[in-house]
């Protein structure tokens, strides 16, 4: 797993990939020295890199950057490989995006013009980390969570599915990248139906839950 971005969701995503013996190729911004307390932390699975060389190394990579970010990660070592998009766009922090703004496109429609040989698919961007990281379950477990994914590649949706299987959840399918507005920032599915963040252990949520909110969802 390689990992663009090393914020809050990409730590725990981290973590948890490393606890379900993935190994984790972290990388950031500001370059690898600045991860190696937070490699060491993670153990022997888990190293620090160029954002190029986590890119390069993952066998399915994953991008947790600001929107504004979006034309800074390197496009060329992602082609042909699936790639899971985390991040949500907000105009306080991104500045203003016309074509989000206007919601002509998604931010993963956006970012799919930056890397456009990825075969990217939209998922972890509805849930908070605290709750990411509490709520995992082994599969066949009675309260285990469900997160949405959206994508337009069977076989990325596919490897996706089988990683977020791995770490402790289940997923529902929410469509193409186009339908992937539907658990975008506000949206029914985005973060509500885990709880409050005052409730850092977070609640379980079914498939029933998940599928009921992205049908509400409304643009």
């Amino acid at each position: 797993m390689g990992f663009i971005g090393s914020g809050s969701i990409g730590r725990t995503l981290a973590q948890l990939a490393v606890e379900a013996g993935h190994q984790v190729v972290l990388s950031n911004s500001r370059g690898p020295e600045t991860l190696a307390d937070t490699a060491a932390e993670l153990g022997p699975r888990a190293s620090a890199a160029t954002s190029e060389e986590a890119a390069a190394a993952g066998d399915i990579v994953v991008v947790t950057v600001p929107v504004s970010a979006f034309p800074h990660v390197p496009a060329a070592p992602l082609a042909g490989k699936t790639v899971i998009d985390t991040c949500n766009y907000g105009p306080e922090r991104d500045g203003h995006i016309p074509e989000l703004d206007n919601k002509s496109l998604t931010s993963s429609e956006l970012l799919l013009r930056y890397i456009p040989d990825a075969l990217l698919v939209k998922a972890f961007n509805n849930i908070f980390f605290k709750h990411l990281l509490s709520l995992a379950r082994p599969a066949g477990a009675a309260d285990r969570s469900y997160l949405p994914t959206a994508g337009d590649s069977a076989p990325a949706k596919a490897a996706v599915t089988e990683f977020i299987d791995s770490i402790g959840y289940s997923v529902v399918d929410a469509g193409t990248l186009v339908d992937s507005w539907r658990q975008a920032t506000g949206t029914p599915v985005w973060g509500t139906p885990y709880g409050p963040y005052s409730n850092e252990k977070g609640q379980p949520v079914g498939e029933d839950a998940i599928r009921a909110a992205l049908a509400t969802a409304t643009r």
